[in-house]
């Protein structure tokens, strides 16, 4: 996953400065983003504050790894089933 340029505080910084009242295209000018990035973040971040995005981000990597392990568990039972079935 492409990591991004801007900090969580920065992000959060950005979300608050456009509810206090400052229009979305001049916000996403400043900041070199466009308004379809400042959208999804506050589709995906709007009402948090900087510890909960911390808390999400690192329950998303966990959770991202988790899934790798449990294909990769999966995948050696099926090797397993599979040597088992031509032994027979």
């Amino acid at each position: 996953m492409k990591k991004s340029r801007f900090t969580d505080s920065q992000i959060m910084d950005a979300l608050k400065r456009a509810e206090s009242g400052i229009s979305v295209p001049d916000l996403c000018r400043e900041l070199g983003i466009s308004t379809a990035t400042f959208y999804k973040w506050r589709a995906k971040f709007g009402g948090m504050d900087t510890s909960m995005m911390s808390k999400m981000k690192e329950l998303e990597e966990e959770n991202r790894r988790l899934r790798r392990m449990y294909v990769e568990e999966k995948l050696k039972a099926e090797i397993v089933a599979e040597a088992l079935a031509k032994k027979w």
